[in-house]
């Protein structure tokens, strides 16, 4: 059972003054949902200015109707003032949600996360774990025998362009000799 709202905020009793002492104190996670509500209530009043301002002409003249024109420019008026209003609900609430969760010691994710760890799950580990070492083992061979690969194929490379040199010096050398 919350404390009834505080009228002109819509937010519940625990945010005024003396009355918000005498009632009861509302929990984070009824605060999360209020929040939740009142960023739903942005949104949707959000939509709806832009909703009113595509829908609105400028008065430039043609087709101009003061009357509607002040009656839409009304509505986004009222609209801003609303949002305004949401804003101010919302920031009540985070102030409040961080002033309740202040005393709370951080508690990492994996700790909120129930886990049942059996000894089938603990040997696949373990399985996969080595079967990971091994797979980088493997590629550390392969990039080392790659790495000598090139090194051996430079060095025929080298031996190829002297043999090649050494043959054309041969051949020039016998078409002078003629």
């Amino acid at each position: 059972m919350a404390t009834p709202p505080v009228p002109g905020t819509g937010m519940p009793g625990a945010f005024s003054g003396p009355q918000g002492q005498a009632g009861r104190e509302v929990n984070t996670a009824s605060l999360c949902r209020i929040g939740q509500e009142t960023v739903q209530d942005i949104v949707s009043r959000t939509m709806e200015i832009f909703q009113l301002l595509r829908n609105m002409q400028l008065p430039n003249g043609v087709s101009y109707h003061a009357a509607t024109h002040q009656d839409r420019q009304g509505k986004l008026q009222e609209h801003l003032r609303q949002l305004s209003v949401l804003f101010r609900k919302l920031r009540l609430v985070y102030d409040k949600c961080n002033e309740n969760c202040a005393g709370l010691d951080p508690v990492p994710m994996e700790q909120l996360i129930p886990y049942v760890e059996d000894d089938n799950t603990k040997h696949e580990d373990r399985s996969l774990l080595n079967q990971l070492h091994l797979a980088n083992e493997e590629r550390r061979e392969i990039v080392e025998v790659n790495k000598n690969l090139k090194l051996k194929n430079q060095q025929l490379k080298q031996i190829m362009d002297q043999l090649r040199n050494l043959i054309w010096d041969i051949n020039a050398m016998l078409a002078m000799r003629n």
